[in-house]
């Protein structure tokens, strides 16, 4: 054999050898890229620029004391990724030990929004609790008419929230 093929056949070997190793580390790069962009693809808590959940109110006060309260920011709980405030020890423990229990439903977006396919802001003030769950909604009259027909509003929402839950936003 010449030494010249031969030198041609190492180089192919070594060409093809770097192009597989390069191809590799693209793929690898692109799944590495592709699986970070689907963790951030998830709707986050309605909250603040601060990221603050249900601007700052108490989720369990609703249950137990039948009105929104506010939270004190030393009382504060990070769950979701979003900051809760509470409007008392006893109320931040108990979010604490089950924190699904007390949150709002939609990650604390307007349920009557999200009847009709969007998401829309909330008010404190504008809130109901259906088969022990919490909804929050735009404004008290957007709260009043969503009471109208709140059973067909929930069944609405949480087919658009099944649909938009995975989108970012």
């Amino acid at each position: 054999m010449n030494i010249n093929k031969l030198w041609g056949f190492v180089v192919m070997i070594r060409k093809r050898k770097t192009f597989f190793m390069l191809t590799s580390v693209i793929i690898i790069f692109c799944a590495l890229f592709f699986v970070s962009c689907a963790a951030e693809n998830k709707v986050s808590v309605n909250g603040s620029s601060q990221g603050v959940a249900i601007k700052g109110y108490d989720p369990v006060a609703y249950f137990t004391d039948s009105k929104p309260v506010k939270g004190k920011q030393d009382l504060s709980y990070n769950w979701m990724d979003s900051n809760w405030h509470f409007s008392c020890k006893e109320n931040l423990e108990q979010f604490k030990s089950n924190p699904a229990k007390y949150a709002p439903q939609y990650k604390g977006y307007c349920a009557f929004a999200l009847s009709r396919g969007d998401l829309a802001d909330i008010s404190p003030e504008a809130w109901a609790i259906v088969d022990g769950k919490l909804y929050l909604n735009f404004n008290l009259d957007i709260n009043s008419a969503w009471e109208q027909d709140k059973v067909n509003y929930i069944k609405k929402s949480d087919r658009h929230w099944a649909e938009i839950e995975g989108k970012k936003i």
